[in-house]
């Protein structure tokens, strides 16, 4: 009998200190933002972990979307996920010289942020994407293009009274690009504040914003407020200036708005002229990185091309040589660098690690032709940092 009672003592004790480590755990986890114990964490990433959720799916009003989470066939998928910005059909030339001498173009699905989405989808990490299209042949098939890749739709807004943004890109001798943009008045300069509304942003743990829409009024109006409220919202919160002089109309405006952007953001990717253009200044990649953290990012990180990247932040400068795949093109690779920073950061890897990660996403993206085409999965991002051919199959070639 006493044994039979010694040893229910000893299960009592030992369910006790079960409980009492899992309940200690279990803190711990809730008191991270992301749910995980996170190496880096941003300035801002200390977010209240007391959100309601007895109704995560929300309701809105006017039209407002009100949840970061997404009902497919009576499935709750979380989005923990935002981007936003601007997408577009861009027209690729079939060989080299200015626009008046190029006889073809191939269309292709585009715009940065559209993207990044996609890139995010391909990675296993489905966000949700606030874009603004025309309601015309080419709206419809970026929707679709969109929808194909596993973006959802619920932000893919339709504009009835607005025309679909179009690009038209040339190479020089040398491969530089240019572009030649007809979007005035277009849909994706049409976005209006407040249309992703507070209740949604405490559903999500990340934005992410490109900075073609901070260069015409109304869209960068909503842009910016979307990024000081995901802010205040405690999200953490990555821009990446892909600047296009084009669209500006001077350098002296494209430094004041990107300013007030970079105010509120948490992880900066921009390549080293972007940084000079905002008027940085510094001898090197990593002097300017410093220099773009004085304007507010944690992180700073910046594709060099064929030298690599590099990782400025508190803990100091990482860096990576880059891969060396076989190179078919190079557009959307920037863009890919951009999703894997952010996967790599959101899946608690280290600076270091994730620039290593977003440098093999990136390699991996120039690995076929096209932007959207090119993005890579999981397993083709591990090809190429484990030196293999990238061999990722593009959803669209299983139509």
């Amino acid at each position: 009998m006493l044994s039979v009672l010694t040893f229910a003592a000893f299960v009592a004790l030992v369910s006790f200190f079960l409980f009492a480590a899992y309940s200690a755990d279990r803190d711990d986890l809730e008191a991270n933002r992301f749910g995980r114990a996170l190496p880096f964490v941003p300035r801002r990433v200390e977010r209240t972990a007391a959100i309601d959720s007895s109704d995560r799916l929300g309701r809105g009003v006017g039209g407002s979307v009100t949840s970061c989470e997404w009902r497919v066939e009576g499935a709750v998928v979380n989005h923990e996920i935002l981007v936003t910005g601007e997408t577009l059909i861009d027209f690729l030339p079939d060989g080299p010289g200015p626009l008046s001498s190029v006889e073809g173009f191939d269309r292709r699905p585009g715009g940065a942020p559209a993207n990044v989405a996609v890139a995010l989808a391909r990675l296993g990490e489905p966000p949700l994407f606030w874009t603004r299209v025309g309601d015309d042949p080419f709206g419809r098939y970026l929707r679709e293009t969109l929808e194909e890749y596993g973006v959802p739709d619920r932000f893919v807004e339709r504009d009835p009274d607005a025309k679909t943004s179009l690009a038209f890109v040339t190479h020089d001798e040398t491969g530089d690009r240019e572009f030649s943009f007809y979007r005035d008045g277009t849909a994706d300069t049409r976005l209006e504040p407040v249309r992703v509304d507070d209740a949604a942003l405490a559903d999500c743990e990340w934005v992410h914003a490109g900075g073609v829409t901070l260069s015409s009024g109304r869209s960068r109006e909503a842009t910016l407020d979307l990024l000081e409220r995901g802010a205040a919202q405690g999200c953490t919160v990555s821009f990446d200036p892909n600047h296009r002089p084009e669209l500006w109309p001077d350098d002296e405006t494209y430094r004041e708005v990107v300013g007030d952007a970079l105010a509120h953001v948490d992880v900066l990717k921009a390549t080293e002229d972007e940084l000079a253009a905002l008027g940085l200044e510094g001898e090197s990649a990593t002097a300017l990185a410093r220099a773009a953290r004085e304007a507010g990012p944690d992180a700073v990180f910046v594709t060099r091309g064929g030298s690599g990247a590099i990782a400025v932040t508190d803990e100091g400068t990482a860096s990576h040589p880059g891969y060396d795949p076989d190179v078919v093109d190079t557009t959307g690779a920037g863009d890919a660098f951009v999703a894997g920073t952010i996967a790599g950061l959101h899946e608690g890897r280290e600076p270091s690690e994730t620039l290593a990660f977003a440098s093999a996403v990136g390699a991996a993206a120039t690995t076929a032709a096209g932007a959207m085409a090119a993005l890579p999965d999981r397993e083709g991002v591990a090809s190429i940092a484990e030196g293999e051919e990238s061999g990722n199959v593009d959803p669209a070639d299983r139509r």
